[in-house]
């Protein structure tokens, strides 16, 4: 049949499926939602996500994206999971276990196609002003889930304060990163002298703090949100500046001390979770965390090359376990709650030094100035720390705030980095 005598719908739909423009916005548009459905939802973005994969894969040149594959943004976070793979052949957990554990790492494969995609669309923004917005309205519905607790979606057995969706440490890293990161923007603008929209974003900016002093307290990001602003203040403000911001924060810190009796208790639970744990050897919160990563250090010694195996941890746990039931001793996870810890029991100094890698990998991407660097070391840097008190490259939501945040500003930043070179080149 010639090509004139071809149905006028059929060669319509040949046309659209060849249409790359056309599969890059639906690729744009899915990872909008995804970023858009994160904070309320575990299942919607795990279905985005494989959808993202599905249009952006339509377009892909395969030989541009094999170079890409040869940087270490892209072959670090491919080679974790591969260890993670590997490692499933000398665990002496049952392959179920195994299987299991290999999992949480699986979400980092997704980084090298997120480069690639988003180095050559122009949306990445759309991607982080719909996480904003979709945190600023669960910030809105958290004031009026702590008004009214029988909003909450969550069981009425399992309701936290002022928790809608999830709990306090998913939303905790949200607002926490919202907040900080949108100091850049409102500095600027401040520069610009456009005065409505900067006030509009600080109040924003207060909102999340606000809210993080007085509804929900996390320990964690009480301890990484100084860090994320010194490292904005190092980058961005001059040494005046940055002792002025100092300076006001440490009042503003004492006086939400002084009005929030939430933090006053959950700064007083740390001494004496810590106190009960040591001379009663109660499993608190605090004692909890100390344990599994005593433990998880002698499971780290007994094997510290390439550890004891894919989904070992919880096996460890259970023939280390001591004393009565209710005894921290005796206490068994999978999970000592500290990315480090996680990695070194499971695949010893080998996976350390590939997680290490990574991160300084991506660190080193967001090198420089503008927006998109300071969202992406953002992302970067509050991982790190956050993982010192959670395993957050393997968690859900905490780990997915990683992929799709370095993802979406690395892309940006290799088509910034591009167009820079082509400058250069055309200046020349």
């Amino acid at each position: 049949m010639s090509v004139s005598a071809v149905p006028v719908p059929e060669a319509r739909i040949r046309w659209h499926w060849r249409d790359q423009a056309m599969w890059m916005t639906i690729a744009d548009v899915f990872a909008v939602l995804t970023a858009l459905t994160l904070p309320w939802s575990t299942t919607l973005p795990g279905i985005f996500v494989p959808c993202w994969l599905g249009a952006a894969a339509w377009g892909i040149e395969w030989r541009v994206f094999a170079r890409l594959l040869t940087q270490p943004i892209c072959y670090l976070p491919l080679a974790f999971a591969g260890l993670a793979a590997v490692g499933t052949l000398w665990s002496d957990a049952a392959w179920g276990a195994r299987l299991y554990a290999v999992g949480p790492t699986l979400k980092l494969l997704v980084l090298p196609g997120l480069f690639y995609h988003f180095e050559r669309s122009s949306r990445g923004m759309w991607v982080f002003i719909a996480f904003l917005v979709s945190c600023t309205l669960l910030m809105l519905v958290s004031w009026i889930v702590l008004i009214d607790p029988s909003l909450s979606l969550k069981p009425v057995a399992e309701a936290e304060r002022g928790i809608f969706v999830k709990n306090y440490i998913d939303q905790s890293q949200e607002f926490a990163l919202c907040a900080v990161a949108l100091a850049y923007p409102i500095i600027r603008l401040l520069q610009a002298n456009r005065l409505w929209l900067a006030l509009m974003l600080a109040v924003i900016s207060f909102g999340f703090i606000v809210n993080m002093s007085f509804v929900i307290v996390s320990r964690t990001a009480m301890v990484t949100i100084p860090v994320m602003i010194a490292v904005f203040a190092l980058l961005h403000l001059k040494w005046r500046t940055s002792l002025m911001i100092l300076s006001t924060l440490v009042a503003l810190t004492a006086l939400a001390f002084a009005a929030s009796p939430l933090l006053q208790r959950k700064a007083e639970t740390i001494v004496s979770d810590y106190q009960r744990y040591k001379q009663e050897n109660l499993p608190t919160s605090v004692g909890l965390r100390l344990e599994y990563w005593r433990k998880s250090l002698q499971f780290f010694a007994a094997s510290p090359v390439v550890g004891h195996g894919t989904g070992s941890t919880l096996g460890q746990f259970q023939r280390a376990a001591s004393g009565e039931a209710d005894r921290a001793t005796a206490q068994i996870i999978g999970n000592p709650h500290n990315q480090t810890l996680a990695v070194a029991v499971q695949w010893g100094a080998a996976g350390i030094i590939v997680l290490y890698a990574m991160w300084f990998a991506h660190l080193r991407l967001f090198r420089g100035e503008g927006l998109v660097a300071w969202i992406g070391l953002l992302v970067v840097v509050q991982n790190i720390f956050t993982s010192v008190f959670n395993s957050h490259i393997f968690d859900f939501h905490e780990g997915w705030m990683y992929v799709l945040g370095v993802g979406v500003a690395g892309g940006m930043m290799l088509a910034a980095r591009q167009r820079g070179a082509g400058a250069e080149r055309a200046g020349s």
